[in-house]
């Protein structure tokens, strides 16, 4: 049994980059064993048969595989930027919930016969709450980021991926404001470096 937590990630996943942040802040040590969606390993499939990223196998065996739990198991761990205190568990469900929704058809539409547009104006309309919120502060819980800004940000990211023209002249200034932010700091860039597929074989 490893002495340490492993994490089966993808890097390009919104809820893989979320966890992996989280563990990044807070300090605790673990293996990162990158995966291939096409491909995925059996060692993964057997803790986890769902069969997505990010899944947390700690050194006790015990499995998380659910992203936010991934990230409250860490942050309960060691908490230095207090993001804990910060959580609003209420904003974070509605942009998993509703937002994830709009955002999967907005930019995969094909794969749901969906209207882009209209999900797009959806989704728009939710980063306009957003946008509200930062008016008066610059990040969702207050003046530092917490657990609420790392849990949304990767979603709000990739929807102004799918057209950042698009993005840029109509989402709500300080939302883009705050996803250049984050996409720019020290750990969102960590989160990000690109590691080879892990290969299975004797640890």
């Amino acid at each position: 049994m490893c002495d340490v937590s492993i994490l089966y990630s993808f890097r390009r996943c919104p809820y893989a980059m979320r966890a992996r942040m989280a563990l990044l802040v807070s300090g605790v040590a673990y293996a990162h064993r990158e995966v291939l969606l096409r491909d995925k390993p059996a060692a993964m499939l057997a803790v986890s048969p769902k069969g997505t990223v990010p899944v947390l196998v700690r050194p006790d065996g015990t499995v998380i595989d659910e992203s936010i739990d991934i990230m409250r198991w860490a942050l309960a761990q060691k908490d230095p930027e207090d993001w804990l205190s910060r959580a609003d568990a209420a904003l974070v469900a509605e942009f998993d919930g509703m937002f994830k929704h709009h955002l999967d058809r907005y930019k995969y539409a094909g794969r749901y016969d969906a209207d882009p547009l209209r999900h797009r104006a959806a989704g728009l309309a939710m980063l306009a709450g957003l946008g509200e919120r930062l008016a008066a502060q610059d990040y969702l819980g207050g003046a530092s980021r917490g657990l609420s800004d790392i849990a949304l940000f990767p979603f709000v990211r990739q929807f102004g991926g799918v057209d950042a023209a698009w993005f840029a002249a109509h989402a709500p200034r300080r939302v883009r404001e705050w996803t250049a932010v984050l996409m720019a700091s020290d750990l969102f860039g960590q989160a990000m470096v690109k590691l080879a597929p892990w290969a299975e074989g004797p640890d």
